[in-house]
This record gives C-alpha cells, structure tokens and sequence, in this order.
C-alpha cells in the first residue's frame, strides 16, 4: 500500500497484486526491424496468455512502512481477496492507521466483488473511487514493473 498524509489528515493507501512467471520470459522484448518488416516471421514471437507456471503477488507500500507480501499460486478470486487480503492484511493497516484510513484500490474485478461490499462496511473501511483502467495512478504497478 502506498500512504500518503494529506493536509486533509487522511492517509491514502494503495495496493495491489501481479502475477510473476516462472519462466524466463520476462514478456518484455525489444526487436529492432526495418519498417515494414512487423510481422516477418523473424520479428514474431509466439505467445501464449500466463502460460507456463507462476505466482500472484499482492502486497502494498505505505508511507514510511508497507504490508507483508501476500504470495499465491491460484488466481485472485472475489472470495481470497476478501477472506485473505481485506481480512489478514487490510483491515491490520485500517486498525493501525485509525479512523484517517482511506483505501484505493483499483477496479479489477475481484477488487469489486459485491461480497466485499458488507465486509468493508463493517470494518469501517473507506475505499476512494478510481478511474477505470488507470494503473499507471498506482504507484504499486511501478514497483512491480521494476521486480519484473
């Protein structure tokens, strides 16, 4: 989680997961090619969507602390994100930091499951409205474009 204190006195935290691959393919390549060459069978590299093994990794960054990594190697569901994250790790920060909590997540489906609604409500949680597809508002999703 990323916290901030603002002059409102409100500590803004943000979290979030990533899925890291086991393989060796980072995803992340450079092919220098002369126009119009794109799609020479050189130039391509035939993928496949989360193939192979790997791990979810959901932790956040606070100002002057952060969570615990939270590691799973099953997919993020609605359920695990309120009965692991909200339960283990969310609500131990909104106990921590009191009433000025302020929790922005983003809008990936799991993170707006209706099953997280009353749970949120009850630990008295306040989750700030995000834009959609906006990760680059996260400064989460820079820490793990740096990991990998």
């Amino acid at each position: 989680m990323h916290c901030g204190h603002h002059n409102s006195g409100l500590v803004s935290c943000f979290p979030d997961e990533s899925r890291f691959s086991l393989q060796s393919d980072s995803r992340r390549t450079f092919i220098w090619r002369a126009p119009g060459t794109r799609y020479h069978q050189e130039n391509t590299i035939e993928r496949h969507r989360y193939g192979g093994a790997g791990w979810l990794i959901w932790g956040g960054i606070i100002l002057g602390s952060r969570t615990d990594l939270h590691v799973q190697s099953v997919t993020m569901t609605g359920h695990i994100y309120r009965d692991v994250i909200l339960e283990q790790h969310v609500r131990l920060f909104r106990g921590a930091m009191g009433a000025e909590f302020l929790f922005m997540d983003d809008n990936a489906r799991p993170h707006r499951a209706n099953i997280l609604d009353e749970c949120l409500q009850l630990e008295d949680i306040t989750r700030m409205d995000w834009p959609a597809y906006s990760p680059d508002l996260n400064p989460v999703e820079h820490v793990w474009d740096m990991l990998g």
